[in-house]
């Protein structure tokens, strides 16, 4: 019974893996420039895993580049976990044509209480399905390190299934044929997160003491504010919306516990 964050490629060796990874793929796809490359055509395409895994305590996240959407009032690339019932899953459809990130859990293909995203090619490069304690959590980054909760709903009974599938599929209504590109399936987002776990682990202590190593490497990666201004978490290239805590951020990053509040070149 695999976990769903078992599944990983980061796409680099330039052979798409469908003996294994992704044994239940259809279309013409291909692995080029250390990216996954979908079809996003007429007809259908997808990257799509066997049906082996579990989303129980688990989670699955991915970098996606949606196609180029002209010529088209639709180009949709859609990630979700599969279910073994046709149209019982959850997920993200990410549409640039329409302008929209939809976070979908289904049932029959409907979801009445879909939420749906203003699309940002930089808020939104980052997708994560997540599960948890009985919660599934929509969460989307710009840098594959800061999260940011887009939806939660308690979790189906599916969730625990054996038998689950990822999948990402593309799908247009008009206009040429151009590719969806993945990257980074639960693998980590390279030198971003390198750099700030370094700047972080130096030095760390037990949760509640003084934490004496401050963001000087960070400062170069996360955006954060000139020197002497405070502010609330660091939470990268986020939007504004995306800074309140109430987003819910995880900003766990090899110390052990959330960030506190802190100032560039101060102790934290």
């Amino acid at each position: 019974m695999p976990l769903l964050a078992t599944l990983v490629d980061d796409f680099t060796d330039g052979t798409l893996d469908t003996a294994s990874r992704w044994s239940g793929s259809y279309g013409d796809l291909s692995e080029t420039g250390g990216r996954a490359q979908i079809p996003c055509g007429t007809g259908y395409a997808g990257l799509k895993s066997a049906s082996a895994y579990t989303l129980a305590s688990s989670a699955v996240h991915l970098q996606l580049f949606p196609a180029d959407p002209t010529g088209a009032a639709s180009a949709a690339a859609s990630v979700l976990v599969l279910s073994a019932t046709g149209g019982t899953d959850a997920g993200f459809i990410v549409d640039p044509a329409q302008n929209a990130v939809g976070c979908y859990l289904r049932s029959g293909y409907a979801d009445g209480g879909a939420v749906f995203l203003t699309y940002s090619p930089v808020d939104h490069r980052w997708l994560r399905l997540r599960e948890a304690a009985g919660t599934l959590y929509w969460e989307t980054s710009s840098n594959g390190v800061f999260w940011a909760t887009r939806r939660t709903a308690a979790s189906p009974a599916w969730v625990s299934e054996t038998g689950l599938a990822f999948l990402v599929e593309g799908h247009r209504d008009a206009g040429p044929e151009t590719p969806i590109e993945v990257d980074n399936v639960n693998a980590p987002p390279g030198q971003a997160i390198q750099l700030i776990a370094a700047a972080v682990t130096e030095g760390a202590r037990p949760v509640g003491l003084a934490k004496v190593r401050t963001l000087g490497v960070a400062a170069s990666i996360v955006d954060v504010p000139p020197i002497g201004r405070r502010k609330t978490r660091a939470l990268g290239v986020a939007s504004a919306t995306e800074s309140a805590q109430a987003v819910g951020y995880d900003l766990t990053v090899s110390v052990g516990a959330p960030w506190s509040d802190w100032e560039v070149g101060e102790p934290w």
